[in-house]
């Protein structure tokens, strides 16, 4: 198969709902050659594959749907089509189609072009023209969807905290660290040496602008899926030796845990795979912050 992004452009006189209907977009499709006879099968494989994929990256599973297309509204070579719908806020929309396109586009190519697109099969030592069965999805309907699907507002100690729950996979930002104290230099070297260190791993940024608390709550509205807290226990005062540790919170729960700064890649890779329950296991938790 051949898989490709690109622009496209259609003729809209009033493009509308967002960056829904646009009259540029980023379309993302891919060609699947397929034995005819084999092209049923194939084409609800890659209707149960792409809708997978959208859950597999966070979209709410009552927020989506399939669409079989009536005999009337399929394309005259069709012999098959299916969309993925998603519950926008105006209402169910298309998100990609997936079409069964039987051997129409290669049997196009061949008779304009004047080369032959058979395909010598092996095993039974005769030409085909491959069907081809095409998903086809906008990456900016794609982007809407999960943004809205993330959004998320509720009420944290009598205060509203609005929430982007993206799959950290989706996530443009992955970890924040921040300085319990900025004042501190010895909080704040260690900090930027260690956003400087997971920054090779993952998109990570430093922000020492306001309190820990509303640093918490500005990677909440970005949808940052794990912050990381540097503070005096970990590098010690004249009161305390250094523990070498660090507050590790996640997003959604607040949840927190201190992990060794000697294992904080590993520790956030397994949190990167949803593995919460056993981290929490192996590092000491911490009482939840707002």
């Amino acid at each position: 198969g051949i898989a490709q992004i690109g622009k496209s452009f259609r003729n809209e006189i009033t493009p509308g709902n967002f960056t829904f209907r646009t009259r540029e977009f980023e379309q993302m499709e891919i060609e699947f050659f397929v034995k005819p006879g084999t092209d049923e099968e194939w084409h609800q494989k890659w209707i149960d594959e792409r809708f997978a994929w959208y859950l597999r990256y966070g979209i709410r599973r009552g927020n989506l749907r399939l669409r079989e297309h009536a005999r009337e509204e399929l394309a005259h070579y069709a012999k098959r089509c299916v969309d993925v719908e998603y519950l926008f806020p105006m209402g169910w929309s298309e998100l990609e189609g997936i079409a069964n396109r039987t051997d129409y586009d290669l049997r196009q190519h061949a008779k304009f072009s004047g080369r032959s697109l058979e395909y010598f099969d092996e095993e039974t030592r005769q030409k085909i023209v491959p069907y081809v069965i095409e998903p086809s999805a906008g990456a900016d309907r794609s982007a809407l969807a999960f943004l809205v699907d993330a959004y998320h507002e509720e009420e944290v100690r009598g205060e509203k905290r609005v929430v982007l729950r993206f799959h950290p996979e989706v996530a443009p930002v992955k970890v924040a660290v921040l300085p319990l104290l900025k004042k501190n230099e010895k909080i704040v070297a260690t900090a930027r040496d260690l956003a400087a260190r997971l920054r090779e791993r993952w998109f990570s940024v430093y922000d020492d602008t306001a309190a820990i608390g509303k640093l918490y709550r500005r990677q909440d509205e970005v949808g940052t899926p794990f912050c990381v807290t540097v503070d005096v226990q970990t590098v010690g005062d004249e009161q305390a030796p250094p523990d070498h540790r660090v507050t590790v919170r996640e997003r959604d729960s607040m949840r927190q845990v201190r992990v060794p700064l000697a294992e904080i890649e590993g520790a956030i890779e397994a949190l990167m795979r949803g593995a919460w329950s056993e981290t929490a296991a192996r590092y000491p938790a911490q009482e939840p912050a707002a």
